[in-house]
């Protein structure tokens, strides 16, 4: 690889998307021009997955969670991931393979050397070189939908015990590249803290974009 490859992550309500879209408008005021991404989604195969993998009315076993998931994963790291490293851009996903460790595996209680696996497949074992994980209490993740009046996906209308396992497989991660922010800040502080961790990994390329 050639390029950058960020991620953002981290249970419901933390503020992912937020941080991605505030982190590229940064990038982009320094001169950088990232390629951001969402998962499930990104391609218009994937993003046909998402829609059926996050509708309400359908039923899906655990098994067939991590297929999905992992098959809009495989698509988009192959099509949009993949050749826009090779090509020395930055790429800014919200959620990646961890995101199936915390919600399918501990989530859903699959089998982690199962998931692993499945991720490896779908990744081809391409690994981010900065993940960022916004940690929060999965109770504050709800009221934060609330108060934004959030329609609730399937996975988001989860019972509380299933939130709170995702919360915790996410504050336990760790790993190359894996680094902790405190999702309970303000956006300007997580979106300050964010940038700091990306100038220490990657000087050469952060540095110049400054506030």
């Amino acid at each position: 690889m050639t390029g950058f490859f960020l991620v953002i992550e981290g249970p419901e309500g933390a503020g992912k998307s937020t941080l991605a879209n505030g982190l590229a408008e940064r990038m982009r005021a320094g001169g950088i021009d990232p390629v951001t991404v969402r998962e499930p989604g990104g391609t218009p195969a994937a993003e046909a997955i998402r829609a059926a993998f996050l509708d309400p009315d359908h039923r899906l076993d655990p098994n067939t969670e991590l297929l999905y998931v992992t098959a809009a994963r495989a698509h988009l790291v192959q099509k949009v991931i993949r050749p826009a490293l090779a090509a020395g851009r930055v790429v800014v996903s919200d959620r990646y393979d961890l995101s199936t460790q915390a919600y399918q595996g501990a989530g859903r209680g699959l089998d982690p050397d199962k998931v692993a696996l499945v991720n490896r497949v779908a990744t081809g074992g391409l690994q981010p070189h900065l993940t960022l994980v916004l940690d929060i209490p999965p109770d504050l993740g709800v009221d934060r939908q609330r108060a934004d009046g959030k329609a609730r996906d399937r996975l988001e209308m989860e019972d509380p015990e299933f939130h709170r396992r995702v919360a915790a497989a996410y504050l336990a991660a760790t790993g190359d590249g894996v680094r902790h922010l405190d999702g309970t800040a303000s956006r300007d502080a997580v979106l300050d803290a964010a940038w700091a961790e990306l100038v220490k990994a990657a000087p050469e390329i952060f540095r110049k974009g400054g506030r």
